[in-house]
């Protein structure tokens, strides 16, 4: 891993609290997230269990990272044809202080330190996932950053169990595109944006207020007031969590995955966007090598700034296994 990949990561995370920094580590999509991430979880722990101080307290105030050896080494290929390559390695230096304290308790941690005891130093490192946080607009000026996206993450669980308990929906789509979240100090102002709100509305009056009572009761609200409102979409297939939703039972119910996509690129065609990119991947059909299959329809600027494209990615289960739906819908021109 080179200096610069590790800079580029530091220059994030230098000086914000501990659990700040390990929920930044996992949103972002480079590579040097990963040893950094561990490299701060050992400090914090060895913080722990030497000095006896506490995890919520703990601020980074140096994170350092300067050039090292370069290790060079020859790519193997068949019948003479290997060539030498360069893999930079680089030194990185962690300080954490415990803010508590009136004087300063610093714990320094360097990657060289593990180097004897097996800590990876190097190399390689697996790919972190990416969750897409845009629509989802988050305003907090607290310490505790970390506790608020955990309840949130508990309402919008705890409203998509409820939906598909009590929705009886032949087609496999709860039609919930997203699920916004307005907090004040003594209300929480929740927003369902449904593709088809007739399907939760309709048939008991009162289901509302049933999904309120609920949410009251998974979180334990008794001092916040709780307000859960439904708004609807007007073109629901031009949102991709509809479209992956409409996809996955599909392929649940075993229909062919290139009928499936064409079938939703159809829909989306109603909905006047100006290109779509749909990709599955996994054990497709029930074939025992896992592969990656994708088709596009129209425009899909991904490397284009000015492009707005609403992106989702999608997990659904099946009896083959577990695949992986990803869906791009170019929309407009800024």
């Amino acid at each position: 891993m080179s200096a610069h990949k590790a800079r580029r990561v530091l220059d994030q995370i230098r000086g914000r609290s501990y659990q700040e920094t390990l929920m930044i580590l996992e949103l972002m999509p480079y590579r040097a997230c990963y040893p950094i991430f561990k490299l701060i979880y050992s400090a914090a722990a060895n913080a722990k269990h030497n000095m006896g101080l506490n995890e919520e307290y703990l601020v980074i105030i140096k994170a350092t990272v300067n050039e090292d050896t370069t290790v060079k080494k020859l790519k193997p290929r068949a019948r003479g044809r290997s060539y030498p390559i360069k893999r930079p390695t680089c030194h990185i230096t962690i300080v954490l202080k415990d803010i508590s304290l009136y004087e300063e308790s610093v714990v320094e941690n360097s990657i060289r330190c593990f180097k004897k005891t097996g800590w990876i130093y190097k190399k390689k490192s697996t790919d972190i996932m990416c969750h897409n946080m845009s629509s989802f607009p988050l305003v907090c000026t607290t310490k505790k950053l970390f506790q608020g996206l955990q309840e949130d993450q508990k309402i919008r669980e705890c409203i998509k169990n409820y939906v598909q308990k009590n929705m009886r929906i032949s087609s496999g789509v709860e039609g919930i595109a997203r699920i916004e979240i307005q907090k004040r100090i003594d209300l929480i102002q929740i927003i369902i944006h449904m593709g088809f709100p007739k399907l939760l509305v309709e048939g008991k009056p009162r289901r509302i207020e049933e999904l309120q009572m609920n949410v009251q009761k998974e979180l334990n609200y008794v001092n916040r007031k709780l307000n859960i409102t439904i708004t609807r979409i007007t073109k629901p297939y031009g949102h991709p969590n509809i479209l992956a939703e409409f996809i996955a039972g599909q392929l649940r119910n075993r229909v062919s995955f290139r009928k499936a996509i064409k079938k939703a690129i159809e829909l989306t065609e109603q909905a006047d966007t100006k290109g779509i990119q749909v990709q599955i991947a996994g054990r497709i059909d029930g074939k025992e090598i896992a592969r990656v299959e994708w088709i596009r329809e129209g425009r899909v600027p991904l490397q284009t700034i000015r492009a707005k494209i609403d992106y989702c990615s999608y997990r659904v289960r099946t009896i083959y296994g577990v695949l992986g739906i990803k869906i791009w819908i170019f929309v407009d021109e800024e």
